[in-house]
């Protein structure tokens, strides 16, 4: 028998790549400080949110995934913009050169919880002030970390990448499926149930 599955994220990327997976499920966002703790790196601080996320949004009898994404330039990090300008900006800083995007799963089900954290290094082409203005004319950057949706208009600011896609768009797929099965559940093509 299928396990029913909780989404506990407002992303509509997130949305996407679990519909990709066949997967139908119920969307309840988990409203967690998202604050960062003293000495918390990148890597412990998505892992940990996602945790966070997964426990706040738990149901009984349901798979509860729940993910958290950052990116990190210079040891900083960047969220979400707050406004047109704060994107702007980091846009320029990250137009040019690398940074790194951090992407914590997590899997809650009858009472157990797995979770992980994978890393994808990403190149950006170097922007010029019309392509910056241009791209933030679409709206796109703002309700993403980083400034930028690898899935949409930014996809032409990325040069290259390394290491999973679907972690810069915010869930890796393998290592969500990888999860599932350390929580107990088995993922075939739509469908997850509990392993045997």
């Amino acid at each position: 028998m299928s396990v029913p599955v909780v989404l506990a994220s407002a992303s509509p990327r997130r949305r996407e790549l679990l519909a990709l997976l066949g997967l139908a499920f119920d969307v309840a966002p988990a409203d967690v400080d998202e604050s960062w703790r003293n000495g918390e790196l990148p890597a412990a601080h998505a892992e940990r949110l996602a945790r966070e996320k997964a426990a706040a949004a738990g149901r009984a009898g349901s798979v509860t995934i729940a993910a958290d994404t950052i990116v990190v330039v210079d040891g900083d990090i960047l969220g979400k913009p707050r406004d047109r300008a704060e994107a702007a900006a980091m846009l320029r800083r990250l137009g040019g050169r690398e940074h790194v995007v951090h992407t914590g799963i997590a899997v809650a089900f009858g009472g157990r919880m797995a979770s992980g954290v994978q890393a994808t290094r990403v190149w950006f082409r170097t922007l010029d002030e019309p392509t910056i203005e241009a791209y933030l004319a679409t709206g796109e950057p703002m309700d993403k970390a980083g400034a930028y949706g690898i899935q949409g208009f930014g996809a032409v600011l990325v040069e290259r990448i390394e290491g999973d896609y679907f972690t810069v768009m915010g869930l890796g797929l393998a290592r969500l499926v990888d999860l599932l099965g350390e929580a107990g559940l088995h993922y075939a093509f739509g469908v997850i149930t509990p392993a045997a």
